[in-house]
């Protein structure tokens, strides 16, 4: 159990600098376009697609060591089923982060827990106790401190904010992939669980980035897109300098780190509560976004972000 809460620990530190880096590569000004420095910025789909095949190879030398013909039928279901919410998922979360700050969208991850909770009941039958009810309130109090700070503060009209949209969207996706996981886990493990989570990841990743790719192939004709080439065959890696390769390679290790201690707390806490835990990483993101991007309200975040700190924390003691 104590290393289950040190990967906990490693999980809330490592999480928003992968986030901070998914920015870094598709932030600026519209996809594809060049930055004021002339680096042209990475597509949403193709982080999201890359991220995931790098990590897929990276199994492959150690999947000889398990029987995979061994596993039963309701392991393979789970594992496709929790790669496509996934794959949705962190697609969803990369194009937030593309426009949205960071500041905003890391502390909104703090709903997750009340997702993973409500389909742990669902699914699992983990039933919350008072206290989760009661950290429930307080993220949702923290995050009228966050949300105040958009145009439209805390109402609808924060619906109206694309990155919110693909934002809620994510955290709802991986709040249920994140039950998916725990099924798999139950079936075979966590190192194995952490193989098919990569596998099918860029398996169905695979669709967000092609597709779009063959639209724009069909409105501009023989004009190379970002996934395809002239002669109409599509390409895997696209176009990066030396610096966005590097931010790419740290990506995949920060997100394979950040996946298997999630497992692995998976494995042994259950889900509502260790989705809770990882939310304390929420100031770890308001002070990133401040950091690396120059997001302003910073200290009206931080306030928002501690409340919502403290829902997880009697989600926790609950």
């Amino acid at each position: 159990m104590v290393w289950a809460y040190i990967a906990v620990g490693v999980r809330i530190l490592i999480n928003p600098l992968g986030n901070a880096m998914q920015k870094s590569l598709t932030g600026g000004r519209e996809c594809g376009e060049e930055s004021d420095k002339g680096n042209r910025r990475l597509k949403p789909g193709e982080v999201n697609f890359l991220t995931y095949f790098i990590l897929g190879l990276c199994c492959i030398p150690f999947a000889w060591r398990y029987s995979w013909g061994e596993l039963p039928a309701e392991f393979w279901g789970y594992a496709a089923g929790g790669g496509l919410l996934g794959a949705l998922g962190n697609g969803c979360l990369v194009k937030a982060l593309r426009g949205g700050e960071l500041s905003i969208l890391g502390p909104i991850n703090s709903y997750k827990s009340i997702v993973g909770l409500l389909f742990g009941i669902l699914i699992l039958g983990e039933l919350p106790s008072m206290g989760g009810i009661l950290g429930m309130g307080l993220i949702i109090a923290g995050s009228y401190l966050v949300f105040e700070t958009l145009e439209g503060g805390f109402s609808l009209q924060i619906l109206k904010n694309r990155e919110i949209r693909y934002r809620l969207a994510a955290l709802v996706l991986n709040a249920i992939e994140a039950v998916m996981i725990k099924k798999v886990i139950l079936f075979s493990g966590v190192e194995i669980s952490f193989c098919v989570w990569c596998w099918f990841g860029a398996i169905f990743s695979l669709g967000w980035y092609w597709i779009p790719a063959s639209e724009s192939k069909k409105r501009n004709g023989i004009e190379e897109s970002h996934g395809w080439r002239r002669n109409g065959f599509p390409k895997i890696v696209p176009k990066m300098n030396g610096r966005q390769r590097g931010i790419l390679f740290a990506l995949a290790l920060s997100v394979g780190v950040n996946q298997f201690c999630t497992n692995y707390a998976f494995a042994y806490i259950p889900v509502g509560y260790a989705l809770a835990l990882f939310q304390l990483s929420t100031v770890v993101s308001v002070f990133l976004g401040y950091l690396f991007f120059r997001e302003g309200k910073i200290m009206r975040k931080l306030a928002g972000a501690l409340i919502m700190m403290g829902g997880s924390v009697w989600i926790i003691l609950g």
